[in-house]
């Protein structure tokens, strides 16, 4: 719900800071003080349309801050999850524009575009009146609101469901029967390459294992004749080698380490080096053994490296992924061998699918036709006592064009009204007066209260073209959604602000120099001098303080 709202130069506002509470609070004020510049700042901060003549005279820019509540709210909080926008329980949308026309808007403190805040400024506030933010207007919340009266949600997950296996089947079925018009091209290519990798008859790892011993084939000479050469070096030259040379070394050592038993380490390091170097002339003894020279072998081995590149290069793939190719070659000429098999299968399934899908949209649209006649029926009777007698609403429940599936089924809804008696319904957005409009708006809301999607209510000129009675009734049913709502009423109505729980007064001051709009919260006692002025007018009675004290009285008794 909306806590706190900031306006910093807007219109005739210089700073402004004004707390909300949950339940019904009314707004009043003198015709021309200002109430309508709350609204346009709420407005502006929630994605409106910036316009810079509403920056107040002789400053650079304007700027409003909202603050909400959403630790209530899992579908605003998730929202901001997905869009990286969290920031635990608080919401703050904050929007600056300037004398140079730019604009910038924030959600806790990022800089976001203006489509963002506006798509979730619709999900915080409903403003009913002639403003766009009246999601009432909106086919999808139409929908939404008549699904969650009807609580049938089971039947719409059915749906859903229906529709998403419908479409999955759908395109596979689709990417089948496209692709079978060239799938002899495909098959006839497939069937080549496969072939070919069949006649190579690559191993596991064998590129890497032929690299390697091509590498040692190529250089068998090299090899062979620096092993030889070390080997003269360490053994085999009687004149000097290093083993005959360390050998004299440790004897020679032996003999001093008898005088000085200092030199044993020296002694024991060098034999254990001797012991290496016994081990290596092994070795290579041993490798040297197992060399030769061999040109067919390296020809072979040549050969087939040279097949292996060929092939590799043909499928623009590394050698070493030749085999994990020809696997998928395989599997993909396998599946066009029995495409015709699944072609029939998917037709079936689709054909299966559709009936699921038909049956559930069926159940769905049964459901919601008789969640309409019992909604038609309620919203009808609460608009009687609204000042709209022979009004109707009735909800129009239409198949979709060509039968056109979705996710929510096949039907169209439409919510359609007329407030006078022997006229036709129209749609929402078709009512020409903003004070019906908000009328049955509130007509809708209280029906549905239980169903609300969105926290914080506004309406505005709700109480336009009524009076006495009538005025009463409207504002008892806003007391009433306001127990489970944030409701907020613009109102020049006695009998509609005496309903309120909390009471919020715009009034404008002036020091000669400049005119400015200001706010109070009311306490009860301000409240009772508020509504008598607004029944009495400049002049304030005994009387119309008794009465204004009376139907306070009276409504916080209901």
């Amino acid at each position: 719900m909306l806590l706190h709202l900031t306006i910093r130069n807007f219109a005739i506002i210089d700073a402004l800071e004004l707390d909300f509470n949950h339940g019904l609070t009314a707004l009043t004020g003198e015709t021309g003080a200002g109430k309508s510049i709350l609204l346009g700042a709420l407005g502006l901060v929630l994605g409106d349309r910036a316009d810079i003549d509403s920056i107040k005279q002789d400053a650079d820019h304007a700027e409003i801050a909202a603050e909400f509540d959403i630790q209530n709210n899992e579908a605003v909080s998730s929202w901001l999850v997905e869009q990286a926008l969290n920031a635990d329980d608080e919401c703050i949308l904050r929007r600056r524009i300037s004398k140079d026309g730019r604009s910038r808007a924030y959600v806790n403190g990022t800089p976001v575009n203006l489509q963002i805040i506006r798509e979730l400024g619709e999900m915080l506030i409903d403003i009913h009146g002639q403003h766009e933010h009246q999601s009432l207007m909106k086919p999808v919340v139409q929908r939404q609101l008549l699904d969650d009266y009807a609580n049938h949600a089971n039947l719409i997950e059915a749906v859903s469901n229906a529709f998403v296996q419908l479409k999955l089947v759908d395109e596979q079925l689709q990417h089948l029967e496209k692709s079978s018009h060239d799938r002899n091209n495909r098959l006839d290519l497939l069937r080549f390459q496969t072939q070919e990798l069949d006649d190579l008859a690559l191993e596991k790892n064998e590129y890497e294992t032929l690299d390697q011993h091509h590498s040692r084939l190529a250089h068998a000479e090299k090899i062979t004749s620096t092993v030889q050469q070390s080997l003269e070096q360490l053994h085999s030259n009687d004149d000097s080698n290093i083993q005959s040379n360390l050998s004299r070394i440790i004897a020679s050592l032996e003999n001093i380490a008898e005088v000085d038993g200092k030199l044993n380490p020296v002694v024991d390091l060098l034999q254990e080096a001797l012991v290496q170097i016994d081990e290596a002339i092994s070795q290579l003894n041993s490798y040297g053994d197992s060399l030769e020279l061999n040109p067919a072998e390296l020809e072979s081995v040549e050969q087939r490296l040279q097949v292996i590149l060929d092939l590799a290069r043909k499928h623009r793939v590394e050698p070493a992924s030749l085999s994990e190719l020809h696997q998928q070659l395989s599997t993909e000429l396998d599946d066009i061998d029995h495409a015709d098999e699944r072609l029939e299968e998917l037709r079936q399934e689709y054909k299966a699918l559709q009936q699921t899908y038909q049956n559930a949209a069926q159940a769905l649209s049964s459901s919601r036709s008789k969640a309409a006649k019992k909604l038609n029926k309620a919203i009808t009777s609460a608009m009687q006592t609204l000042g709209m007698s022979g009004g109707q609403f009735v909800i129009e429940i239409t198949q979709n064009e060509n039968q056109k599936r979705s996710a929510h089924g096949m039907d169209r809804i439409d919510f359609t009204v007329t407030a006078n008696s022997g006229q036709a319904c129209k749609t929402l957005s078709r009512v020409a007066s903003g004070g019906e409009l908000a009328r049955i708006s509130l007509a809708i809301q209280m029906i549905t209260a239980a169903q609300a999607r969105i926290p914080t209510l506004i309406f505005d000129e709700v109480d336009s073209g009524v009076g006495g009675g009538i005025a009463e009734i409207v504002g008892q049913h806003l007391r009433t959604l306001g127990k489970n709502n944030q409701v907020v009423c613009v109102t020049h109505l006695p009998q509609v602000a005496s309903q309120a729980h909390n009471h919020i007064r715009v009034h404008k001051w002036s020091d000669k120099k400049q005119t400015s709009t200001a706010v109070d919260a009311l306490s009860r006692q301000q409240r009772i001098e508020e509504i008598a002025r607004m029944l009495s007018g400049v002049d304030i009675t005994q009387q119309s303080l008794a009465h204004a004290e009376e139907m306070i009285t009276r409504a916080e008794e209901l």
